[in-house]
């Protein structure tokens, strides 16, 4: 019989207008690949998705704001999205997450995904999917088959115009990575500075995180033993969102900018978000492929 088949991009999101663009870039490649399947967004955030409901149904809003796509205005959360495809009939299904490191978030899809995929019938024709199959995030995750290493060392190779632009400001590049206070993920960040600075040895590059390990702090005690005095900051996060506006950049006295400031660093910001970074939109679209490999779909 013949699949009917569908990408659906579980993100985490974000309320910041101008951060869409990343998001929508990635949709964008998805779409662009793979020309035959239909792609679908889906927002992980419960919060974000509650924010934008209210916003859709805002006059006011609406009226200010007239480029923001419909995808946003009614997105829905992954299993919503994923229900919906369903009823239309598609039985095939990629969920291709955006998420940077197989942290809570991907551990929380993934227990979604296999519990859709264990739904049995009494008669096999009527089970739900043919076949429901989960992509990695960017840094990978953990696999008999595909090593996280060597996501990792793609990602890498995939960010050479930051390290080069570090470079031409004679900076560290520092990046700022989510993390998580109750998931060990600092161990991914730091082999991901670590391949870094194996690619690009003339930049010194180091990653913090929002939450958990590596903290400013590590970073900070990194650059003076380095004798580093300019740092050109950038968020390792999917979109420049609240994160990057506010924690990285922002006047506040605890933004990053501001206490590398007074530590004595020049701060040179550079506010773009991984979605908006053509080599690392690519990866994302690669691992929706491989994971549909693994599941014996082929997207077209």
């Amino acid at each position: 019989m013949q699949q009917r088949k569908a990408i659906v991009l579980a993100m985490f999101g974000t309320t910041v207008e101008a951060a869409l663009k990343g998001l929508l870039t990635i949709k964008t490649a998805m779409e662009t690949a793979y020309p035959q399947t239909p792609v679908r967004l889906a927002f992980t955030s419960n919060q974000i998705r509650r924010i934008w409901r209210k916003r859709a149904t805002d006059p006011a809003y609406l009226q200010a704001h007239p480029d923001i796509p419909q995808d946003i205005l009614a997105i829905q959360g992954i299993l919503a999205a994923i229900a919906n495809l369903q009823d239309q009939g598609f039985d095939t299904l990629i969920v291709q997450p955006t998420h940077v490191a197989p942290a809570e978030e991907f551990h929380d899809l993934a227990a979604y995904v296999r519990g859709l995929a264990s739904i049995r019938t009494m008669k096999p024709r009527w089970r739900p999917f043919k076949t429901i199959a989960l992509g990695r995030p960017l840094l990978g995750a953990y696999s008999l088959h595909r090593a996280y290493a060597d996501d990792i060392r793609i990602v890498a190779q995939a960010l050479a115009e930051d390290a080069a632009l570090a470079k031409s400001h004679d900076a560290a590049l520092v990046y700022m990575g989510h993390g998580n206070q109750y998931f060990p993920s600092g161990g991914l960040y730091l082999e991901f500075a670590a391949r870094m600075r194996q690619f690009y040895p003339g930049v010194l590059t180091l990653i913090a995180t929002v939450e958990g390990f590596p903290s400013l702090d590590e970073v900070v005690e990194s650059l003076r033993l380095h004798g580093v005095r300019r740092v050109m900051l950038k968020p390792f996060l999917i979109v420049a969102g609240e994160h990057a506006t506010r924690d990285l950049v922002s006047p506040e006295e605890d933004s990053w900018q501001s206490i590398l400031t007074r530590e004595g660093f020049e701060v040179i910001p550079v506010i773009k978000g991984l979605g908006e970074e053509t080599p690392l939109v690519q990866i994302f679209v690669a691992h929706a492929a491989e994971a549909a490999a693994d599941a014996g779909v082929e997207l077209d």
